[in-house]
């Protein structure tokens, strides 16, 4: 159930450039908040919320004229950075989810807008902003009515979507139903027992926020604080074993001491549609290494690093003898899996620091920092011996075999006269018959 409560009292700025949409969508809206501020374009977002500094809430769509949806909310994020933002787009480039994540969007509603699923998306970004003034009014109105204001307490946390957590920092004081939910208690004692806090919960892994993280005098909540937005992400396992990610939002107020409202907000499905894109945007479909759009970015990064720090870096460009040959023999489908094959043994022949590419075709690439060419020679050798190991069984001879251009290099190299030199050596590694390693 949505708590349509949340949303009676609030004022907000809809942006969207098609008329059809805002018009529709904005007379939903109406019914529901206080005040609808209506905009059809960036720009005119950001001056409606100049003149009306108590919007509590945006929606914007994305990709609108003469400023986009996540640029406009940038710049009202410098007036207000705590404002919460509602995202409605058709966008799934992993670029789009990313920019989203990182200046704070607290949900987005994929269009064609489901005007019930956008009630949700707004009940989820505005209730943190919601309970924390309900909280502050408790606090100010009931200070002798101790068990009234528990039982107050009680049913706002309850009624949040979002898993809540009330602290002082160091103890948890009280909780609400998703929490218990989430973790399938009965009790914050219950939970107590197990653990000091909920920062004991938080998983230690790369790109998450943990207890490590965390330094001497100070607390998770400070550790937090200190963090951009973007990286205030955790991962928790839930009472199934289920790995869940979070966006923590911590909001303040003042009681006897200071006092926390942590809201966690779950964007498992945010994540992992913006890291499975991204992926698929970095890797080649078919055989998951790197396509050749990631390994520009990475090549270039590197011969720069490499220069500047007087380095080494060698390259090994390979390709695959009588490919065309495998194709027109058996066929497109058995093509592949020799593909996916070569491709297997490349990268279990190399480093976690090198980068292995699919240049295009049946040609590879294999770009190794901090090597020699000695050393990327040796490489070389054994990616030659490991694919004559491997057992090709759905071919009659079960072999496969490629041909090597190696080198190294220079001070005066630039990115096209690097690959050129290892693509020169392939070239003659070919015309000596195949199978064999060339250095240049």
């Amino acid at each position: 159930m949505i708590n349509k409560k949340i949303l009676t009292n609030i004022k907000v700025l809809y942006v969207e450039d098609e008329d059809d949409v805002r018009n529709f969508t904005a007379k939903t809206l109406s019914a529901v908040v206080k005040e609808v501020v209506l905009a059809s374009n960036g720009q005119e977002g950001v001056d409606k919320f100049k003149l009306h500094p108590d919007i509590d809430l945006i929606i914007t769509d994305i990709n609108m004229p003469k400023l986009g949806g996540l640029e406009m909310c940038e710049e009202i994020q410098h007036i207000n950075k705590d404002i919460p933002i509602v995202i409605t787009s058709a966008h799934n480039d992993p670029d789009f989810l990313k920019k989203a994540i990182d200046i704070g969007v607290d949900a987005y509603a994929m269009k064609p807008v489901d005007l019930y699923q956008l009630l949700e998306c707004m009940v989820k970004a505005i209730e943190p902003i919601y309970l924390r003034k309900q909280l502050e009014e408790i606090n100010s109105s009931l200070e002798n009515k101790v068990e009234e204001g528990i039982k107050q307490v009680k049913l706002i946390l309850d009624s949040q979507d979002n898993i809540v957590v009330v602290t002082d920092g160091a103890k948890i004081s009280q909780v609400n139903k998703k929490f218990l939910d989430f973790f399938k208690i009965d009790s914050l004692d219950d939970f107590l027992k197990k653990n000091q806090c909920i920062f004991s919960c938080f998983k230690q892994e790369d790109n998450f926020f943990s207890c490590p993280n965390v330094i001497l005098d100070e607390t998770w909540i400070d550790a937090l604080k200190k963090l951009p937005e973007i990286n205030r992400v955790v991962k928790i396992d839930n009472c199934h074993g289920e790995e869940r990610i979070f966006a923590i939002k911590i909001h303040e107020y003042e009681a006897e001491s200071m006092h926390y409202v942590i809201s966690f907000t779950d964007i498992t499905e945010i994540k992992e549609k913006s890291n499975l894109l991204e992926y698929q945007a970095n890797h080649d479909q078919l055989t998951g290494l790197y396509n050749r759009q990631k390994f520009q970015s990475i090549f270039s990064k590197e011969i720069n690093r490499t220069l500047r720090y007087k380095d080494e870096l060698s390259l090994i460009m390979l390709d695959i003898d009588f490919f065309k040959i495998i194709n027109d023999t058996y066929g497109h489908e058995t093509g592949d899996r020799v593909l996916c094959d070569v491709s297997k043994v490349i990268q279990n022949s190399i480093r976690q620091s090198d980068s292995a590419v699919r240049w295009g075709g049946e040609e590879f690439i294999i770009l190794l920092p901090e090597t020699n060419l000695e050393n990327a020679m040796a490489v070389a050798y054994k990616i030659k011996e490991n694919l004559e190991l491997f057992s090709f069984e759905y071919i009659n001879n079960r072999e496969v075999t490629a041909s090597f251009g190696v080198t190294q290099l220079n001070a005066t190299d630039t990115d096209n006269t690097f690959i050129n030199r290892a693509d020169q050596a392939l070239y003659e590694a070919k015309r000596q018959g195949r199978n064999r390693i060339i250095k240049a």
